[in-house]
């Protein structure tokens, strides 16, 4: 019988150098990610570049997984840094000043950012992430039924806000601030000297 040594070639893993290039190629919407779920430009920063440290020192993934794997770091890295729970109807935005700075001239944002941070997480993961409500629940640590109940809010108040034809341009439009402190900690964790992989992930 003919050795399947294809299935555990090293190859099929992400390596470093994929890690970073999906981070170099996605810049723009993997800090419009990091920036629509915390509504702070600061914490953002700080999500983009844990959410690539993590994704080039953590775990073994499938290399055709790697572009998921990122986004999903960055999710990872917003939950822990902003602790969204579940919260009354009406509850208080976190939007930050400096954050509404930076979505000026673009409605369609300002009206994510004014959510609730749970609403906020929900509908991001939910309606532009395409996250289903199991998954939602798991990241979040909820229930299913407050992660529907916080997505009809969220998509109540947007709706209200936007109108509900605008509701989805939040995906293709670019929040582009703080590139070259992004672009420096790619350089920093892409660098060779930075951790080593273990396992199956180095390269």
């Amino acid at each position: 019988m003919p050795e399947l040594k294809h299935l555990t070639s090293p190859t099929q893993y992400a390596s470093r150098g994929d890690f970073c290039r999906v981070f170099y190629e996605e810049t723009d919407s993997l800090y419009r990610l990091s920036f629509l779920l915390t509504a702070d430009s600061e914490k953002a920063q700080q999500c983009f570049v844990s959410g690539l440290e993590d994704s080039v020192n953590g775990n073994p993934v499938f290399k055709d997984w790697a572009r998921s794997w990122a986004r999903r770091a960055i999710i990872q890295n917003a939950v822990r840094i902003i602790n969204p729970r579940p919260t009354e109807e009406n509850a208080p935005s976190d939007f930050s000043s400096d954050g509404r700075t930076l979505a000026n001239g673009q409605p369609e944002i300002a009206a994510v950012l004014d959510l609730a941070p749970f609403e906020r997480f929900v509908f991001v993961m939910s309606v532009l992430e395409h996250y289903s409500e199991h998954e939602c629940s798991i990241l979040l640590g909820c229930s299913r039924r407050e992660v529907v109940a916080a997505r009809i809010r969220a998509l109540r108040q947007i709706g209200t806000a936007m109108g509900s034809d605008s509701i989805l341009q939040v995906s293709v439009r670019s929040a582009k601030p703080g590139s070259s402190e992004r672009r420096s900690a790619q350089a920093r964790a892409c660098r060779p000297e930075a951790a080593a992989i273990g396992g199956r992930r180095s390269g």
